[in-house]
């Protein structure tokens, strides 16, 4: 039988429905996911998480509340003296969290010192050097002849950008960071401690918040063009009309109704954290860690660093290995 324009051979007795063939018998063929989540689960995997916002925002408290573990750069031993930087610095630390026997590096990459300046012009550098120097990094040992059987990433898979809950509009850094950003990473931006603002203000300043990010052209993730299909479209479109998502981060538990709960204590009661009467963390929970965490990584693979590495390659020709002097590598 020809098969455009190849030829394929029939197994005898084997019939033909829905474009498929009958099997006669079991093959096992649906065992490669078990065999791929094994190796999976041997491998382990990374995840890098980045997190932006001027300080005060609850960063690293709802990067430890997502994690359920003290994941975050205060929680690691980083200068006890809680001095903001002069200028914005970039501190990563990495932790293996294991459950259910899934390994899983993840490392959080936090900016101190942006926009907690007088003057916050082009504060947004030294954190789009660092994302680039990542690409350049994992393209050096793609290019190598000799190829590591696992490279290394250090690649920036998410950036959590934090909003002030001001309950009036966007500030023009937020605009500016997110413009320049949003083409070289996955962008989320969340509006933090908003259990600062009553339901009615939270829903219209949610609306302003995308309002501003339409009119300024701003595509936070997931982007619209990288929708797969109509399901996939479907569910983002959920997501994207929820976004963003406002939160409040907590690592103290306290007892409600019987009940031991992640919240922050007010004079009225406590705010729990992962109750979605009370803020949307469990929203941004459940989309960044349990549905969309393996596309967060996609993209960044297929999208932000195909895009990079194509530049790169032709900048430099397309052929000649790229030198080892070409890029300033990062200090951790």
């Amino acid at each position: 039988v020809m098969c455009g324009g190849v030829g394929v051979d029939r197994v005898p007795g084997l019939g033909h429905s829905g474009g498929g063939s009958t099997l006669l018998g079991y093959i096992g063929i649906d065992t490669i996911i078990e065999q791929m989540r094994k190796k999976t689960m041997k491998a382990g995997f990374d995840f890098n998480i980045m997190i932006v916002g001027h300080s005060g925002l609850g960063k690293s408290t709802l990067v430890n509340t997502l994690f359920k573990s003290q994941v975050s750069r205060w929680s690691s031993g980083w200068g006890s003296e809680h001095k903001i930087p002069k200028t914005v610095e970039i501190k990563a630390v990495s932790h293996v969290i294991e459950e259910g026997g899934v390994k899983m590096k993840l490392t959080v990459i936090d900016t101190p010192g942006f926009g907690d300046q007088i003057n916050n012009e082009n504060c947004w550098d030294p954190i789009s050097k660092y994302i680039n120097e990542q690409y350049e990094k994992f393209l050096k040992e793609e290019v190598n002849i000799a190829r590591k059987k696992r490279i290394p990433d250090t690649r920036v898979h998410c950036c959590l950008y934090f909003i002030s809950p001001t309950g009036h509009s966007l500030r023009q850094l937020d605009i500016e960071f997110m413009k320049h950003l949003s083409r070289v990473v996955n962008i989320i931006p969340v509006i933090a401690k908003s259990d600062t603002m009553t339901p009615d203000e939270k829903n219209e300043f949610k609306h302003r918040v995308r309002k501003e990010l339409e009119t300024h052209g701003i595509e936070y993730y997931p982007q619209n063009e990288f929708d797969d299909d109509m399901e996939d479209k479907n569910e983002n479109d959920k997501i994207r009309e929820a976004m963003p998502f406002a939160v409040v981060g907590s690592d103290k538990e306290f007892q409600v109704n019987g009940k031991r709960v992640l919240g922050r204590k007010t004079a009225w009661g406590v705010v729990e954290v992962e109750n979605p009467n009370h803020c949307e963390f469990a929203l941004l929970r459940d989309f960044l860690i349990r549905s969309h965490l393996q596309d967060l990584k996609e993209v960044t693979h297929n999208i932000h660093y195909e895009t990079y590495r194509a530049r790169r390659l032709n900048d430099n020709g397309g052929l000649h290995p790229i030198s080892a002097n070409n890029t300033q590598e990062s200090n951790l």
